[in-house]
């Protein structure tokens, strides 16, 4: 569902009626001390608590960690949930009517939200009829097969509420609309039904089938997969796409796993139900799995919000129809794992047998072994590309060859590329160590053919070293100069229009972008509420709701909310503070120019345009002076201010 932006008023209405000690209380353990209360943080592993909510400030914040907010950022974290859903999941929970920013949306809104709650509870009573159906003499096949065959115990049946579809064609369609009065169209809706071609009916969309439900991060019910008894086709069956159900963008026991993913700080990821259900049986509960598709960069995405690390192990079927899944899947992220985006590592098991299987006859410790030892995903690809081939024949060398160029075409970090070429050159030597260094030039060659040589100096380079000039801006600098200027702004009103006055002298903008985006929204927040010296709280609350909408730049900006003792005391020399802040911020500019006007220079014949040559060459001297007089006027580091 596309939530539209919400009013303001809802917003607020939400954040004054959800009490923050309530909300955390639910999640953590808290112990009161003074007029705050303590626990330990959901966020990181601890042991003595950092972790304090505030029901004066209604704010919470850990002292190890850093994680602060409201009742509605700690659900978003909690949860890895939008802020738009967290408003509206409060705003049910309170009773806060919900408003829109366009009036004529909040009707639909309305009855888009009606629908989708109308869809979570048909799912949730079709879930207790196939469960209870399973205990029934007509689901004995069904349970003697996941007892049996699955070798799966009470406990585990009633965790994951598996069930049985009956065979009849209108047995759900009779009770969830005849008995349980759903309406027809929900019920069609939620994808258990669907109509006859002839128009005149229904039949049940599941029939004669073991059911697994598949639930949402938070727990919902919105979906079944269904495993046929006989030789009915396909064996596998998943619900049709609904209004809450997209099997591009769902896996399989996260939410069951996630908790244990932000732990083991990793994510095992299996092809099939039973597969993860087994793993969740055996104690491995860090595990999920694709839902009979491949897998998806959402999929990906929505598992690794849970692991810090971000890494992901897949554990796909070792025969050639799991291979070629491995392949496709690798496929599908590979650009994720090229730019560091995703830790990713391969898990075959011996003998080509799947999760299921393979704790059929090892115990979980012989599993996690082979989950600590996985291959990254580099390691896994050439392996299978010298697998079952003979590299002293001329023809298999060189066919494998080639494909180790491909891949080895694909690493764009120099240090991992030449780690790889080194391992692929040992490889194809065969054991011969003399052929290695012939190799590993045969590779460099075929692989990245210019980016080894060394690049011809510049048109006057000499030149310019010789005259001493500063050559690279500070990105790190300039981090460090725009966060002290908005936290003097954020937390000491006093001093705000001293800070406005020295950017207006200076004539500077903020520079990175979330800087930037935090300074609009200040800028929009005092022209319309017209913010005084007094208003502190109220400024960096207001901010706090309004940003959580844009989540990379909440946490982007989320520290710049928060003092440390250290840091007050650091920022209480504020003429100096502000003085050298706004220095750095001008210098790093003063170096960009120096840059252009560099470029610009040793791009001018001094012979066919010589006065232009020496305009530039001034612009470097005024430039190189400038530089000069702001670092006399940084009278200490920042960086021991941040």
């Amino acid at each position: 569902m596309q939530i539209p932006r919400l009013h303001p008023d809802t917003v607020e209405q939400v954040k004054q009626r959800a009490d923050v000690v309530d909300i955390v209380s639910e999640h953590v353990v808290l112990r009161k001390r003074g007029k705050d209360f303590v626990g330990l943080c959901p966020f990181h592993d601890e042991k003595t608590p950092s972790f304090s909510v505030s029901p004066g400030k209604q704010m919470y914040y850990c002292f190890g960690c850093g994680a602060g907010g409201n009742a509605i950022t700690f659900l978003m974290e909690l949860g890895k949930t939008s802020f738009s859903e967290v408003v509206l999941d409060l705003a049910r929970r309170y009773s806060v009517p919900v408003q829109t920013l366009e009036p004529e949306q909040r009707q639909e809104l309305q009855r888009q939200i009606s629908l989708r709650e109308q869809l979570y509870e048909v799912m949730a009573v079709a879930t207790q009829f196939y469960h209870h159906a399973l205990q029934q003499h007509q689901g004995q096949l069904a349970l003697d097969y996941l007892q049996q065959k699955r070798q799966f115990n009470s406990e585990t049946i009633q965790q994951f509420k598996l069930g049985y579809a009956p065979a009849g064609w209108e047995t759900l369609y009779s009770y969830l609309i005849e008995q349980k009065r759903y309406p027809v169209q929900i019920v069609e809706q939620a994808g258990l039904i669907r109509r006859r071609q002839s128009g005149d009916g229904y039949y049940d969309y599941f029939r004669d089938r073991i059911i697994i439900p598949i639930c949402d991060p938070q727990g919902r019910f919105i979906g079944f997969g269904g495993r046929s008894l006989g030789d009915e086709q396909p064996k596998y069956l998943n619900s049709p796409e609904t209004d809450i159900f997209n099997k591009g963008r769902t896996l399989f026991c996260l939410d069951k796993a996630k908790n244990e993913i932000a732990k083991q700080d990793r994510v095992v990821v299996v092809e099939g139900y039973f597969d993860a259900i087994a793993l969740h049986a055996a104690g491995i509960t860090h595990s999920v799995a694709s839902l009979g598709t491949a897998l998806s960069i959402e999929q990906v995405r929505a598992c690794l919000r849970y692991s810090e690390s971000k890494q992901l192990i897949l554990n796909f079927d070792a025969d050639a129809a799991g291979t070629q899944a491995t392949e496709r899947a690798i496929g599908a992220i590979a650009n994720l794992a090229y730019q560091g985006e995703v830790n990713l590592r391969i898990l075959n098991l011996p003998n080509g047998k799947d999760a299921d299987e393979y704790l059929h006859t090892h115990s979980p410790e012989h599993y996690r072994e082979l989950l600590q030892n996985a291959p990254l995903w580099l390691d896994w690809q050439i392996q299978q590309l010298v697998a079952n081939r003979d590299l002293k024949q001329a023809p298999e060398a060189q066919q494998v060859t080639v494909s180790m160029v491909k891949l080895l075409q694909q690493i764009s970090d120099s240090n991992q590329r030449q780690h790889y070429i080194h391992h692929c050159a040992e490889i194809l030597s065969t054991g011969d160590a003399r052929l290695v260094p012939l190799w590993i030039e045969n590779l460099l060659d075929r692989v990245a053919p210019n980016s080894y040589r060394k690049p011809a100096p510049p048109r006057k380079q000499q030149q310019a070293s010789n005259s001493n000039l500063p050559v690279a801006g500070d990105r790190a600098l300039l981090e460090q100069a725009e966060a002290i200027l908005l936290r003097i702004y954020l937390h000491h009103p006093e001093y705000r229009q001293i800070v406005t006055e020295a950017l207006q002298e200076r004539d500077l903008k903020f520079d990175l972008p979330h800087h930037t985006f935090l300074w609009q929204q200040i800028l929009a927040n005092v022209e319309t509420s017209h913010v005084t010296s007094a208003q502190s709280s109220d400024l960096i609350s207001r901010l706090q709701v309004e940003c959580m909408e844009y989540e990379g730049e909440t946490k982007a900006i989320a520290r710049l909310f928060h003092l440390d003792e250290k840091t007050q005391i650091e920022l209480s020399r504020f003429a100096q503070v502000i003085q050298a802040a706004t220095a750095c911020m001008e210098r790093v500019q003063c170096e960009k120019r120096y840059r252009q006007f560099l470029q610009l220079w040793e791009q001018t014949d001094e012979v066919t345009a010589p006065e232009q040559s020496q305009l530039y060459f001034e612009s470097l001297r005024q430039a190189q002076q400038r530089l000069l007089e702001l670092d006399k006027q940084r009278q200490f580091t920042l960086a021991d201010l941040i």
